[in-house]
């Protein structure tokens, strides 16, 4: 039996600790996310493939999947 992705994140910014709850995308990677706290564009760290990665709660469902990413 497989585990069902998680969809759902929380982002939370580095510069002023705003969280936002989001739904990823399933079939692209989110390189760049605006703050709604502080306009802050938030950029994946490196090595991870997204916003998500880097800063989210919950991996971005290709890594979930440990499926073909956008970084590999």
């Amino acid at each position: 039996m497989t585990n069902a992705l998680v969809l759902v994140s929380e982002l939370t910014c580095p510069h002023c600790g705003h969280v936002v709850t989001e739904t990823m995308p399933t079939n692209a990677c989110l390189f760049f996310y605006d703050c709604a706290g502080c306009g802050v564009l938030l950029k994946p760290k490196t090595g991870d493939c997204c916003v998500f990665c880097s800063y989210g709660s919950v991996p971005c469902p290709p890594i979930q999947a440990e499926a073909e990413c956008c970084r590999r």
